[in-house]
Parts: C-alpha cells; structure tokens; sequence
C-alpha cells in the first residue's frame, strides 16, 4: 500500500489529513449502503404490487405559428380569423395582414380588438357570422358585463389610418362608407386542445364542428377571475400552459362550464 506524505506537514498533521479524509469516505459509503437498502426495498414493494411505478408522461412540443400571438380561431370551413389584443396589436393587424381580399370586423362599442377574416369577402354569411361573434367576445363588452353586441365589417378601402388632419393615434382608424352589421352577437367562446394546441372558437363555430372535439370548456360572463378561469380551463382540459390559457382568454371576469 502506497501512502502520500506531504514533507511540508508533521507527521501529526499527516495523519490527520487522513483521518479526515477517512471520515468523509465512511460517509459515502453509509450513503451509498442506505441507498441500496432504500431501492431493494422499493424493487421488493414493486414486485409484490405494493407501489405503483412512477409513469412519465411525454409531451409534444408544438412549435407556434405566426397568428397565435393574436387571438385567433379556424372558422368552421377552415378560414383564419385573427383579432388583436391590444392597441400595439390592432396597429400591426390593420398595416400587416389585412388584405384587400379580406373583411375587417369590430364590435360597435369602444375598446374592441381589430378582427380580420383572411379572404373574407368570399366567405358566406354564416361564416362572416362567426367571425362577428368572434369579434364581439373580444370587446370591451364582456369586460363591461355585457352579453350581447352589435358589430361590424368593412372592406379593406373603407379602413384608414390618415386623415385631412394627419395621423390618428394608436388603435384609431378612420372608417368610411357603409357597413354590413351583424344585430346582438352574443359573447361567448369554448376552448379545447386539438393536436397540442389550445384553440378558442366562438360558440356558433363550436356548435359546428363539436362532433370533431373531444374535451372542451364553455366560457362566458361570470365572477371567476382570469387567474383562476385559467387554472380551472387547465384542469379540465389537462393543458398545463397557464400564460396561453390567459393570453386566449378576453378581458373580463369568468364563468366555466
């Protein structure tokens, strides 16, 4: 057996350099002895069918697409519909995807998030119907308690930014000519996960298409607040994304159903 001495030490000292080191290797192994216990009891439990083994769930990452930093849904016959959140978002809605082949639709109160039906001019009016209502949900109506509103749509040359005066300010347009409206929209959505995404879909859509939806949340007007709406929507719908629940979710306060 080879033994270091360090020649800068006392003999004293050398042997309590070891003695120390001694103690601490005596540690581990009592560790490593008490683990091995710990897992043959474990083994034992699991081989009698006394302890369930731990499953690990794996989840599929879902890579966003461009439109789910807005609110949006896929109307029953597969068309885009998008709505800003906030003004900063309506900005960018108005100026980078509203085309001239698409509507532009907005609850006739104020405070409502810019919505744009991708190729809207060619859909038919049931479909222009749902995004109304998708449009009203997302209004300052439900955060008013309001149940229903009226909203809506113009084409892309009757909406404008600039006036005789210049400018308007964040979130203003300027609207010109007639408007095709859509009388009492009710607000109301229903969240599902299809495919490891969190869809919102107005309840008209919902209606449409729940023959093709599993589990699934009603929400509309209530007392919930949007934390506490959001970690009941999670439950239910076993998505444990709690800031998507939130961003999906109007403003306002909740009912789950």
């Amino acid at each position: 057996m080879k033994v270091r001495i360090d020649f800068t030490k006392s003999a004293q000292q050398n042997a309590n350099d070891y003695y120390a080191k001694s103690k601490k290797l005596a540690q581990k192994v009592a560790g490593a002895r008490k683990a091995i216990t710990e897992l043959k009891s474990r083994l034992e439990k699991v081989q009698r069918g006394a302890a369930p083994v731990e499953k690990k769930t794996i989840r599929k990452i879902v890579e966003k697409e461009w439109y789910e930093k807005f609110h949006w849904f896929y109307t029953s016959n597969g068309m885009l519909c998008i709505a800003g959140r906030d003004a900063h978002q309506n900005e960018l809605i108005n100026s980078k995807h509203f085309e001239d082949k698409d509507l532009f639709f907005h609850a006739n109160i104020f405070g409502a998030a810019v919505t744009v039906l991708q190729n809207g001019k060619d859909a038919p009016p049931e479909i222009r119907e749902e995004a109304a209502q998708f449009a009203a949900s997302y209004s300052s109506a439900w955060k008013e308690g309001l149940h229903v509103v009226d909203v809506y749509a113009m084409r892309r040359e009757q909406v404008s930014k600039s006036t005789s005066k210049g400018s308007l300010g964040t979130g203003s347009f300027l609207m010109s000519g007639e408007r095709e409206w859509y009388k009492g929209m009710t607000l109301g959505i229903v969240m599902f996960v299809k495919e490891g995404r969190l869809h919102a879909v107005p309840r008209i859509t919902f209606e449409k298409i729940k023959e093709q939806v599993g589990r699934h949340v009603v929400v509309s007007l209530g007392k919930d607040k949007k934390s506490d709406a959001a970690k009941k929507i999670s439950k239910v719908l076993e998505f444990d994304d709690l800031d998507t629940i939130m961003q999906q979710l109007p403003a306002g306060s909740f009912r789950i159903s």
